[in-house]
């Protein structure tokens, strides 16, 4: 083959040595230049073409690279064997699949909100920039399946200052999520176990171990938290609590029934509490609890905490603290499983952590919740003759109680009717039923003061004026 005659385009983006690849590419993968053809001399394409003899060389080293050509010394460039090549099409039209129109809110009030406005970008780019500029190859080989040392003791030193935890880098996990965290917990675990929830719970995580095969109970709550009494009637022997700021009521659980429910964990050999501490980051009002893990003497608490609250859900990085018992277990069945994070986001966040950014951006945003949850318990305030507050002291959310014949199904359809989402307490109860009350939950996170005073205004109107 003595030239190619290729329609160069001086006037688009594409540069000229990227055509004539792509060119030449398709018609070989075409089978128009076949199998062991020469292809044109660089000297004598770039000169057919009208084009720097580089140009054509640049072309020519891509499909060399690529293994769409060989080169032979003294003779030039052939046609090589392709049939192992990948060959990815771009399709002109994709499918799509179609998709259900979503309803659409002027307000939302979810409780597993975040401000995600207040994210530190500029820190958070810098921070990244910096990790990758190390020029580290090490960052990018496979790490420690528990996650990175470096990131581990970073953990164990922000627990144990801010949630009184008391652990070493050897029992912190790290994982890409909670569910993940409580998937390889079940495998630590085995099946041969009974867990009881609080009801009303944390559903996401009551509805994981149905699915992974667990005997699970319902154990009620009080003012206090979950009723130890009623738990040891039942047979678990694991107990799924949230203490700091019970998963939905919003109940700090006191001393008192903390100590009671370690009494039960001791009481038989085999019993644990897996404590979730989501959003312990958040108190309003009164002195600090410090975490159950804390009170434990006996190594009975699976400690569960998470970035997804206090820096952004898209982040995706748990850990888990286990106990010594159980540590030894993790160690013989599950150390072979590699880490679900990356060591070069564990960089960045580690060193968010030691550089003291964390807990720059955890004050930021405390009192910036705090100003929206002082907001909506003053706008409520005109609610407070037929509904009653609670849960307001933690957290990113807070309950109404209404006692006035109110229904959750109808103070919902209320709300939405101005455009409002508003969340009921019946989707996350297992069994309990209500107790004569409807209960309303209102997050307040993701929304702007302004429009946590606007939103409110606007339930309290459509609720004192329900027919």
């Amino acid at each position: 083959m003595n030239e190619l005659t290729i329609n160069l385009k001086t006037d688009v983006k594409t540069p000229l040595y990227e055509q004539i690849y792509a060119y030449i590419k398709t018609d070989i993968q075409n089978g128009k230049i076949p199998y062991g053809e020469k292809l044109p001399s660089t000297r004598a394409l770039s000169r057919h073409l009208e084009v720097s003899r580089s140009t054509v060389e640049l072309a020519y080293e891509q499909l060399l690279s690529e293994g769409y050509v060989e080169s032979e010394p003294c003779r030039g460039y052939f046609v090589a064997q392709i049939e192992e090549l990948y060959r990815l099409k771009r399709s002109r039209n994709p499918a799509q699949s179609p998709e259900m129109p979503r309803k659409t809110y002027r307000f939302d009030f979810t409780p597993n909100g975040v401000d995600l406005n207040s994210f530190p970008y500029n820190v958070w780019r810098k921070l990244s920039r910096e990790t990758l500029l190390d020029g580290q190859t090490e960052l990018f080989r496979t790490g420690d399946s528990k996650g990175e040392y470096g990131f581990r003791n970073a953990i164990c030193n922000y627990l144990y200052q801010a949630r009184g935890v008391e652990c070493t880098p050897d029992q912190v996990i790290i994982g890409a999520g909670n569910d993940y965290m409580l998937m390889l917990l079940s495998s630590v675990l085995g099946r041969k176990h009974t867990l009881a929830f609080e009801d009303p719970t944390y559903m996401q995580a009551y509805r994981l171990f149905c699915c992974l095969s667990y005997e699970t109970v319902p154990v009620p709550m009080d003012k206090s938290g979950m009723e130890v009494k009623a738990l040891a009637d039942t047979d678990a022997d694991i107990a799924y609590v949230t203490p700091s700021h019970q998963y939905p009521t919003g109940i700090v659980m006191p001393i008192r029934r903390r100590q009671e429910l370690l009494r039960w964990a001791d009481g038989e050999e085999g019993r644990y509490i897996i404590e979730d501490d989501y959003d312990s980051e958040f108190r309003y009002k009164g002195k600090p609890i410090p975490a159950l893990q804390g009170m434990d003497a006996h190594g009975k608490v699976i400690y569960l905490g998470t970035f997804s609250k206090s820096i952004a859900p898209a982040i995706r990085l748990s850990y888990m603290v286990l106990p010594e018992p159980l540590l030894a277990a993790y160690e013989k069945k599950n150390r072979f499983i590699h880490s679900t994070v990356s060591k070069v986001d564990q960089r960045i966040v580690q060193r968010f952590i030691e550089e003291g950014y964390y807990e720059r951006h955890l004050n930021k945003t405390r009192a910036l919740y705090k100003g929206r949850h002082d907001a909506l318990i003053e706008e409520l305030k005109p609610l407070l003759g037929t509904c009653r507050i609670s849960g307001e002291h933690a957290g990113v959310h807070l309950l109404l109680h209404f006692q006035n014949n109110e229904t959750e199904e109808e103070l919902i359809r209320l709300a939405e009717e101005e455009g409002i989402r508003v969340y009921g307490m019946k989707d996350y109860r297992i069994r309990q039923e209500a107790k004569g009350e409807a209960t309303i939950l209102l997050g307040y996170a993701n929304l702007t003061e302004t429009q946590i005073r606007e939103a409110a205004r606007l339930l309290i109107r459509c609720w004192k004026e329900k027919k």
